[in-house]
């Protein structure tokens, strides 16, 4: 996110937030955790890039061990306009159903993710985030995409904090509510 709290810019681009090898990396090593990614339609569409992206030529080994981490975890799609998945071991639901997460996180034997700002806000105010991780990069963009729903109060506990090379900082928080 910005430093202003955005994810994508008025124009809907966020290709200043694009990570370099360090903390490519670094995101790699936090997602090999992750057992089943929750997405909205959205995100899920950026994200399917990830189904092919071992293919490419000549991609750096930080891309490479993503997809593989990518691909190796379930995904479950939010959305009533997606006709189907595009991808691997995804599924689609309709409706974000805050029962429903409450018993595939007590059932899970790995982490689970939200990914994209509109479906964490739901979880966020249906208090099922437990960790916030947030990648500050070092920009200003003046509005956009806001990376935390407004109208929500939830208490955070710094847990862990990371300085990258390019200005980036990784802030690890668990709620304490």
């Amino acid at each position: 996110m910005s430093l202003d709290g955005y994810v994508a810019d008025k124009e809907g681009k966020f290709d200043w937030a694009a990570p370099d090898e360090e903390v490519h990396s670094f995101v790699n090593d936090l997602e090999r955790t992750i057992g089943t990614h929750l997405y909205g339609r959205l995100m899920y569409e950026v994200m399917a890039f990830w189904e092919t992206a071992h293919t490419l030529p000549d991609e750096p080994p930080q891309i490479k061990d993503y997809a593989e981490i990518w691909q190796g975890a379930d995904k479950v799609v939010y959305s009533r306009s997606l006709e189907a998945a595009t991808t691997q071991r995804t599924r689609l639901e309709r409706e974000f159903n805050p029962a429903a997460i409450r018993q595939m996180k007590a059932e899970a034997d790995r982490d689970i993710s939200v990914g994209g700002p509109h479906l964490a806000a739901e979880a966020i105010k249906a208090g099922l985030v437990d960790d916030y991780h947030f990648f500050v990069t070092p920009i200003v963009v003046g509005g956009g995409n806001p990376a935390l729903p407004d109208d929500v109060l939830v208490k955070l506990e710094l847990v862990d904090h990371h300085r990258f090379g390019n200005g980036t900082m990784h802030l690890h928080y668990r709620s304490s509510s």
